[in-house]
């Protein structure tokens, strides 16, 4: 496996898309401070470039420079990642900066997740932050496996990593911590 994950650290380096496991479903990959690569990823998923895409990193820790949020946002962070949530966040100045603009500034908040995956958490922690979306086409169904996405998106993704099969196969659980309270709501592929 690490021979595997050396080869997409280095597509993801020179702006590559890598498909990758997670605990919800099988995922696409790009850095997500490449703004090439993330449009190219917008392009390949057949998406408007208004729908904001997720990212993810590889622990509660790495999430702090990206964000700002209330005491009651990090201790729900902390209490239920890595996990199969999506959290929505006010993004951090530094993260209207740096991240790709179909990350944070198609929409007022950023999406951000730690899957409880090893290969999604150590994309994250050699690249840094990376994209977190489904492996398939805008409106199709999400793919489930290396298998799946390969059949689906063929040569337009560099590299596609195995990995455990995939355990829930739904995509993940939207929280928004922009208010007082954490809202969670179910979300669709």
């Amino acid at each position: 496996m690490a021979v595997a994950l050396d080869a997409a650290e280095a597509a993801l380096r020179r702006g590559a898309i890598v498909g990758y496991p997670t605990d919800t479903l099988y995922g696409l990959a790009a850095s997500a401070r490449h703004r090439r690569a993330v449009d190219r990823l917008v392009a390949v998923k057949g998406r408007a470039s208004t729908q904001p895409i997720s990212m993810a990193v590889a622990s509660v820790e790495e999430i702090e420079p990206w964000v700002r949020w209330s005491s009651a946002a990090r201790a729900f962070a902390r209490g239920h990642l890595p996990g199969p949530y999506t959290l929505l966040v006010r993004p951090s100045e530094r993260a209207r900066r740096e991240l790709a603009p179909s990350i944070v500034r198609a929409a007022p908040t950023l999406g951000l997740r730690i899957p409880d995956h090893p290969i999604a958490r150590e994309l994250a922690r050699r690249i840094g932050p990376i994209t977190a979306t489904s492996a398939n086409r805008h409106g199709d169904p999400p793919a489930r496996s290396a298998t799946e996405a390969r059949a689906a998106l063929g040569d337009r993704v560099a590299v596609y990593l195995n990995g455990a099969p995939i355990p829930s196969g739904r995509p993940s659980i939207l929280v928004d911590l922009t208010g007082p309270e954490p809202r969670g709501r179910p979300r669709g592929g």
